[in-house]
C-alpha cells in the first residue's frame, strides 16, 4: 500500500495531532507549541532520571526513612509529658493558646506513666518503652513542632509534599530528584501502608510536576505473598526472554513517538516505568521476601504487619533504594477522638517493637549513621478530651512531637517545648518547613537551590519559606 521508503513507514504512525496539522490547522500548532514548551524542557535526556546523583556538598545522610503516624499520634501521651494535666484532669481549662475544633469536657490527663531513660535522662511513654531503652540516645525529639490547620487532608500534604492546598511533589520526590537511586531494578522511593491507601492517596507521594519516575510507588503491605504485594510481578505466560523483545518493540516505538515531540516527560515517565517493571521481577521478589530472613530476626521485629513492614524497609535500604515511607495503614490510625488509651496502646504494640528492631539492625549494619530516620504524624492532639466524656482527644496543629534519629542528628537530645499543658509550640519552633529544610540540609542540599522550574518560575519543597534547624545537628 506504501512503498517502503522512511517517510511512509513514518506515514504509518500519523497521531491525531498530526492529521490535523497536516489538515491545514498548522497556524493552530503554533500557538499550541508555546504552551507545551515549559513542559517540554523539564523532561531532560533520555538518560535513567534514576541514576545515582551528587548533592550540593557531602551530607551526613544517603537515604531516609519516614515512619508515618497518620490520623496523628497525641504528643502528650508519647514524647511530651504534661504532669500539669493529671492536677486539672477533668477541669475546664483557660488560656490564650487552647483553641480547638470541637467542644471539650476539659482537661485529660496521660493515662500511661513516663520514665527517664539513658543518660540522657529524657522522659517517654510507656507505650515506647523498649524504643526508648534501647535507642534514646540516638534519638533527637523535637517537642516544638507546628502546623497550619487542624485538619488532615491539608496537614498531610504540608508534612508529605510542603504546601497543604495546590499540587506539589512530594518530599520523597524531590528527594530521588536531587539524589537519585542506589539501585536499577527498584523504585528509589517506595510507600508501604498496608490496608489500602491513606487520607488523599496517592497524592502523598506524588511526583506532580517532577518527571512521572521520581513518583512513590505504593506497596500494600497487608499481604506477605509477594505475588500480592505487588500486583502483576510474575508473567505467567512469558519467559523474562519474550518479555524483553516485547518491551525492546514497544520501547522502539515509544522512544520515535518521543523523538517526534521534543521530549514529552509523561511518555518519558511511561518508557521508564515499562523498565522497572521488567526489572523488578527478580530484584523485588528477594527484596520483600522477609521469609528469606532468620527466623530470629522476624522473631525480633514482630510477627505483624508493622514489624513485616520495618523489615522490609531494612531490606529495601540494603538494596540502595532511596526513600522508604512506611505508614501505619489506610485511613487515619491514630485519630482516636475516643478510647484513646485503648486505640493508642494498641497500635503502639506493635510499632514500640518494631522500631527498637528496626533502629538495632540498622545500627549492627552500619547503615544508621548514613540513613535518617523520622517519627510522627501530621500533628498532634489536645490536652484536653473531646466531648463527650474523657476518654478521646481532638487535632492539635498547635505544637506536637516528632523525633528524629541517625543521619547527622544530635542523638539523646530534646528541641523546643510546648506549653506547661501540650497545647502549643513556644520554645525553638519548628515549623514543617524547617523540618523539611533540615531533611535536605542532613542529605546535602541546599533547601533554597534544590529547584525545579515550572510554569515560568523556580519550585522547591519548602516554597518561599524554611529554614535548616542546626540546633539539631550532630
Amino acid at each position: 500500500m506504501f512503498a517502503d521508503t522512511p517517510r511512509s513507514r513514518n506515514d504509518w504512525l500519523l497521531t491525531r495531532r498530526d492529521l490535523l496539522r497536516r489538515s491545514g490547522l498548522g497556524l493552530g500548532m503554533l500557538g499550541l507549541a508555546g504552551v507545551l514548551a515549559d513542559d517540554r524542557a523539564l523532561a531532560g535526556s533520555n538518560d535513567n532520571p534514576l541514576s545515582p546523583k551528587s548533592p550540593h556538598f557531602p551530607g551526613k545522610a544517603r537515604r531516609v526513612v519516614h515512619l508515618f503516624m497518620n490520623g496523628g499520634p497525641s504528643h502528650v501521651d508519647t514524647f511530651d509529658p504534661k504532669p500539669l494535666l493529671e492536677k486539672y484532669h477533668g477541669k475546664p481549662l483557660s488560656s490564650p493558646n487552647l483553641r480547638t475544633e470541637r467542644k471539650t469536657a476539659g482537661a485529660l490527663r496521660s493515662p500511661f506513666k513516663f520514665h527517664k531513660y539513658g543518660k540522657s535522662g529524657i522522659e517517654v511513654s510507656e507505650l515506647f518503652a523498649r524504643t526508648a531503652a534501647e535507642h534514646i540516645e540516638d534519638m533527637c525529639i523535637i517537642r516544638s513542632m507546628h502546623a497550619d490547620v487542624p485538619n488532615h487532608e491539608p496537614s498531610l500534604m504540608l508534612m508529605n509534599c510542603g504546601d497543604g492546598r495546590l499540587p506539589r511533589p512530594s518530599m520523597g520526590a524531590w528527594i530521588t530528584y536531587g539524589l537519585g537511586s542506589e539501585n536499577q531494578n527498584l523504585p528509589g522511593f517506595l510507600a508501604l501502608c498496608p490496608g489500602g491507601y491513606p487520607i488523599v492517596g496517592v497524592q502523598n507521594w506524588r511526583s506532580a510536576f517532577l518527571p512521572g519516575a521520581y513518583q512513590g510507588t505504593y506497596i500494600n503491605t497487608q499481604h506477605s505473598d509477594v505475588r500480592r504485594l505487588i500486583e502483576n510481578i510474575r508473567n505467567p505466560g512469558d519467559p523474562l526472554t519474550e518479555q524483553r523483545r516485547q518491551l525492546d518493540l514497544v520501547r522502539r516505538l515509544n522512544e520515535r513517538h518521543l523523538a517526534e515531540r521534543g521530549h514529552d516527560p509523561a511518555l518519558e515517565a511511561r518508557i521508564q516505568t515499562f523498565e522497572l517493571a521488567y526489572r523488578m521481577q527478580s530484584e523485588a521478589s528477594d527484596a520483600f521476601d522477609v521469609n528469606r530472613e532468620p527466623p530470629a530476626v522476624r522473631e525480633r521485629y514482630g510477627k505483624h504487619v508493622h514489624g513485616r513492614q520495618l523489615l522490609i524497609a531494612r531490606r529495601l535500604l540494603e538494596r540502595g533504594v532511596r526513600v522508604v515511607q512506611v505508614w501505619s495503614g489506610g485511613g487515619q490510625p491514630w485519630d482516636n477522638h475516643d478510647n484513646i488509651e485503648k486505640q493508642h496502646r494498641n497500635l503502639a504494640k506493635t510499632w514500640d517493637q518494631a522500631i527498637a528492631a528496626f533502629l538495632t539492625d540498622l545500627k549492627m549494619r552500619g547503615l544508621l549513621d548514613s540513613t535518617l530516620v523520622m517519627w510522627g504524624g501530621e500533628f498532634g492532639r489536645t490536652p484536653v478530651a473531646e466531648l463527650p466524656g474523657l476518654s478521646g482527644r481532638d487535632h492539635n496543629h498547635y505544637g506536637f512531637s516528632m523525633w528524629l534519629a541517625g543521619g547527622g542528628v544530635k542523638g539523646g537530645h530534646v528541641h523546643g517545648a510546648t506549653d506547661e499543658l501540650g497545647f502549643a509550640a513556644i520554645e525553638n519552633r519548628v515549623h514543617v518547613h524547617d523540618l523539611h529544610a533540615t531533611i535536605l540540609y542532613l542529605l546535602g542540599f541546599d533547601h533554597e537551590k534544590l529547584t525545579f522550574r515550572y510554569a515560568g518560575r523556580d519550585f522547591r519543597l519548602t516554597d518561599v519559606h524554611g529554614r535548616v534547624v542546626k540546633e539539631i545537628l550532630a
